[in-house]
């Protein structure tokens, strides 16, 4: 098979252990992300299957039905919002994806922006470089209140630490996840208008779908303390960008630490977030650590090898194995 690795930044895909898995098919790799539906489309003439990582890269309408040639999307995670699965299914297109255990680096990831914003690591490195010594106070946590906005495996992972810190952990989200937090030992808030005034950090820990983009309010960041980071390494469409800038600039929080975006990759350094002092940005690295890509990109490659061998796995649209090229 001619197979199409797309949107690997850093050319991570050809380091891995699990690519030797692929050594008698042919693996083109891009780097870059396409997002003009056409000239992706162009792109991938010729191409029996395609890899897609989490939704950097749409697959519409409009790209699937100029892919005569294409048998196969594999998507790494579970989540397919970002393919047209009634175009692909039309086309014969099989669609497979699969989860990968739970995502232990972004929470990892998450506590370290919570401890590099609150201490002023980046800053404080900078300053040191520039032969400065000691520019900031910073903030502990012992004591203070941990809000984590849906308690699932992530979430479940973050609060951990912070009770480990001896931090006051409060949770809110959907019945099942406050359900979750009472059975954790976890204080749910009274209401959705304290858990947000409470948060001394609050963390985001929610699915993106279409109930949930821009879950997070001007009036739920209205409530919060100036003093109060918030920390979102899920999606970054859960808050309007201009909705978080606003709050921002009026204070309340004081502080956030970002590492997802509405549109990604964010490059040339131009964006409204990175401008701001009371910002910590990072690029996406909630779940790009290679043990997470290994696991990841393992389960792509079962689906690949699966549907070569004729016993396709991991299918969300099996109705598309009836027309199957």
């Amino acid at each position: 098979m001619k197979i199409a690795v797309l949107d690997d930044y850093q050319d991570a895909f050809r380091s891995l252990q699990c690519h030797a898995r692929l050594k008698d098919h042919e693996v083109i790799v891009f780097h870059d992300t396409e997002k003009d539906p056409a000239r992706l489309a162009a792109r991938l003439q010729g191409f029996d299957a395609v890899i897609l990582t989490q939704q950097r890269s749409a697959f519409p309408r409009a790209v699937v039905e100029k892919l005569p040639h294409l048998k196969l999307i594999a998507q790494t995670g579970r989540h397919t919002a970002h393919i047209d699965i009634a175009a692909c299914s039309e086309k014969g297109i099989v669609v497979a994806a699969a989860g990968a255990g739970v995502s232990y680096s972004t929470a990892e990831l998450t506590w370290g922006l919570i401890i590099a914003s609150l201490r002023h690591i980046p800053r404080e490195v900078a300053e040191l470089k520039r032969g400065v010594w000691q520019t900031t106070l910073g903030s502990g946590l012992r004591g203070k209140t941990l809000g984590v906005y849906a308690l699932g495996k992530i979430g479940a992972c973050v609060a951990e630490v912070g009770k480990a810190f001896g931090m006051k952990v409060t949770c809110w989200g959907r019945e099942a996840s406050r359900a979750k937090a009472v059975q954790s030992g976890y204080e749910v808030s009274a209401s959705r208008e304290s858990f947000f005034a409470n948060a001394d950090v609050m963390s985001l820990h929610i699915p993106l779908n279409k109930e949930t983009r821009g879950i997070v309010t001007a009036a739920d960041l209205a409530c919060m303390k100036p003093t109060a980071l918030i920390v979102n390494t899920s999606r970054g469409p859960l808050i309007e960008q201009q909705v978080l800038l606003k709050a921002l600039d009026a204070g309340r929080p004081g502080f956030a630490a970002i590492d997802v975006y509405e549109e990604e990759p964010v490059v040339g350094g131009k964006h409204p977030l990175l401008e701001r002092s009371n910002v910590l940005c990072t690029p996406h690295l909630g779940y790009v650590t290679r043990e997470t890509y290994e696991s990841y990109y393992g389960t792509v490659i079962d689906s690949i090898l699966g549907y070569a061998a004729g016993k396709p796995v991991n299918a969300v649209n099996p109705e598309s194995l009836a027309g199957r090229r």
